[in-house]
């Protein structure tokens, strides 16, 4: 008897640890309903070079959570390029464009809602897609902005990133929040259980030389 009074003592403490709201201690991502153009992407054909992105060597991985817990998941088929020139990346051009029936989670049943259109709606939207506008410079690190299309919505989004440029890879590593609800994608969850807006991604890109086939197994 002693145990389960320790037990239900503690019950109510494990569940605050547990439903934690993972996107507490992440940036969150700037989001704008215009989008810009791509502007320039920065070099001239004699001295641009192009890398490509493929899930082989890279990851896109994401956390959406609720009042009881939250679920891990990703993609695993997104294929992009990336634009070099003097040694820099360039602000504008860069694109990856993610297969979104590739979603998947630590939950089969989730995956399947995801894939529904209650969240992604895959067979209206098979695809979302980021182009890079601009790659600004900071003291640490780079704010990226681009246009994003999700769920059939395009917004303009910034966040920032850790990127690398070297003659044999450009490697992007960023974590940041998005709220999925400027995205149209409102399914509440239960109402003893509500899903949060927030969704935290995290990219980790490792582009090689060579030219991606933008269009293949999308």
């Amino acid at each position: 008897m002693k145990l389960i009074k320790i037990a239900v003592l503690l019950l109510p403490l494990a569940l605050l640890i547990g439903c934690g709201n993972p996107a507490d201690n992440v940036p969150k991502a700037a989001v704008s309903s215009e989008t810009n153009s791509e502007g320039s992407a920065g070099g001239s054909a004699s001295n641009e070079r192009v890398f490509a992105i493929g899930a082989k060597d890279s990851r896109i991985d994401f956390i959406g959570s609720k009042v009881t817990g939250s679920h891990k998941g990703g993609f695993t088929n997104f294929t992009g390029e990336l634009r070099v020139a003097d040694g820099k990346l360039a602000g504008a051009g860069n694109k990856i464009v993610i297969d979104m029936n590739s979603t998947w989670s630590d939950n089969r049943k989730v995956t399947d809602h995801l894939k529904s259109p209650d969240f992604f709606g895959v067979q209206q939207h098979p695809t979302a897609e980021f182009i890079t506008t601009a790659i600004e410079q900071k003291t640490t690190n780079y704010m990226v902005s681009g246009n994003l299309t999700l769920h059939g919505v395009t917004k303009q989004i910034s966040f920032p990133a850790q990127i690398q440029v070297s003659d044999q890879a450009v490697d992007v590593n960023a974590q940041f929040v998005l709220n999925r609800f400027d995205f149209e994608i409102k399914y509440p969850g239960k109402a003893n259980d509500l899903i949060r807006k927030e969704v935290v991604l995290t990219l980790k890109v490792k582009a090689t030389p060579g030219k991606a086939n933008l269009a293949a197994n999308l």
